[in-house]
Order: structure tokens, then C-alpha cells, then sequence
């Protein structure tokens, strides 16, 4: 019986997350009530798993990032050359950020927990561009923290191009994956 309900309980919070997600994008200052009828659930029992919006905010945080740090781990980046895994890496991160737009692109609670997990994920990264780096797709001087950043604008960016929702084929994340690879390789510059 415990386990049958805790099944329960990880349906409702995930289901709670993944409205308040859709319902906050179109309308942040959407109430807890807007988004337990989006869950489907009552606003009790949005409460019993989140006391308060600021709460719900932080499992926003760190559910988000858990999917990114689960993302990049599902790509297996050290199984492939460093230029495949940067592709890889970049499609499953691509697919995360276009589900969780509102969580991940806005400033919300930075807790422990979700610190500690961004940390996590600027590790990987710093990895994977040390590889990109060692294998010749990034200069030897190339600065990494400088590239990093670059990086995770590029992915920003990519997801909100002009006329992109108008355009579905815009948002393919294997698509999307190659322009920011090669923004990050080759910039603008000519390819010859």
C-alpha cells in the first residue's frame, strides 16, 4: 500500500510540475488554484505537496534542472568523439529547454539544491569542451569559462529565433543542434 501511494504521490507532484510549467508560461502570475485545475487535481492537494508558490517554484528549479543533468548524462557524452557528444548533448539539452522555456529561462528560486545542480551541469560542459578542446575542435587557447558562456547563449538563442513558432521545423532539436555546433565551431565566418 505505502509504495502504491508514494506511485501516486511522484504522479501528482510530476503532474503538478509539468502544469504549473504550461500554465506559468502563458501567465506568471497564474495562481496555485489555475494550476491544479491544469494538473486535473484540487488546489488541497497542490498544497499538501507544495505549502506555497515560492515552494512550487523551487521543485520547478530543480526538476528542470534534474531533466537537463539527465539530458546530457543520456547522450553518453565520453562514448563518442567529442564533436558527436557535443551534437548529442546539444539535441537532448535542446529538447529539455523547449519543454521547461518558462522554468529555464527564468530567474526563479536558486536554491541549495538547484545551485548544486547547475553546478553539476557546468561541469559536464566544462568536460565536454575540455575534450572538444584536446581532440582540435576548439583552439588550444580557447578560453573555456568565455566558451561555456557562449555556448549556453547559443542554445537560448536558438530556441527563440525570430518567426521559429510560426515555423515547427525551426524548433527540430537535431536541426537547432547543428546551427549552434556550428555557431560555436565556425561562428559566422565563411566554412572553406
Amino acid at each position: 500500500m505505502g509504495r502504491a501511494l508514494r506511485a501516486d504521490a511522484e504522479r501528482s507532484v510530476r503532474a503538478i510540475l509539468e502544469a504549473a510549467e504550461r500554465v506559468l508560461a502563458q501567465d506568471a502570475g497564474a495562481s496555485m488554484e489555475q494550476i491544479a485545475e491544469a494538473a486535473g487535481l484540487t488546489r488541497i492537494t497542490v498544497h499538501r505537496r507544495f505549502a506555497n508558490r515560492q515552494a512550487l517554484l523551487e521543485a520547478l528549479a530543480v526538476s528542470a534542472k534534474q531533466q537537463l543533468i539527465d539530458a546530457i548524462e543520456e547522450a553518453r557524452p565520453d562514448a563518442a568523439p567529442a564533436l558527436v557528444a557535443l551534437y548529442r548533448v546539444t539535441a537532448n539539452v535542446l529538447r529539455v529547454k523547449s519543454a521547461w522555456r518558462f522554468t529555464l529561462s527564468h530567474a526563479n528560486a536558486h536554491t541549495e539544491a538547484a545551485a548544486a545542480l547547475w553546478g553539476e551541469i557546468d561541469a559536464h560542459t566544462l568536460k565536454l569542451l575540455t575534450r572538444a578542446k584536446r581532440e582540435g575542435l576548439l583552439a588550444p587557447d580557447a578560453d573555456l569559462e568565455w566558451t561555456r558562456q557562449v555556448y549556453y547563449a547559443l542554445l537560448g538563442e536558438a530556441l527563440n529565433r525570430p518567426g521559429a513558432e510560426e515555423d515547427p521545423a525551426a524548433q527540430d532539436p537535431d536541426a537547432l543542434a547543428r546551427l549552434v555546433i556550428d555557431t560555436l565551431l565556425h561562428g559566422a565566418g565563411s566554412h572553406d
